[in-house]
């Protein structure tokens, strides 16, 4: 694995530790306010990250774009900004909350970004 295919790989363990650490936190202190948080961080962070990471490795020559590593750095801004201000938020911190917006924002124009690279790629007549 290369390219943006690892570097989403490689944020991809990062959220699984995170959201892992946050799980196991919320099940020994029994207050699992930050649940919306924990499932966020599993799916939009450890299961997106990944998926991205194996079509990138499935399809090298999208990884090798400049498109992909906006794409992977977009994610990664609007991502980490969207989860660390959720977390705030629930805990709250009602003032963060226009960071929540505009990372949501982000982390959904990535993910059309992803569209745009990835469908054009796997629609491909060979």
């Amino acid at each position: 694995m290369q390219g943006v295919a690892r570097n989403f790989f490689t944020l991809a363990i990062i959220y699984s530790l995170c959201g892992m650490a946050l799980g196991l936190s919320m099940a020994i202190s029994q207050d699992h306010g930050q649940m919306p948080t924990h499932a966020h961080t599993m799916v939009a962070g450890w299961l997106m990250s990944a998926v991205f990471a194996f079509f990138y490795h499935l399809f090298p020559a999208a990884g090798q774009k400049m498109l992909a590593t906006i794409h992977f750095w977009l994610t990664t801004v609007s991502g980490i900004g969207l989860l660390i201000g959720l977390y705030f938020l629930l805990a709250g911190n009602a003032a963060i909350e226009p960071l929540v917006g505009i990372s949501s924002m982000g982390f959904y124009a990535a993910m059309l970004l992803f569209a745009f690279i990835a469908l054009p790629a796997v629609w491909k007549k060979a």
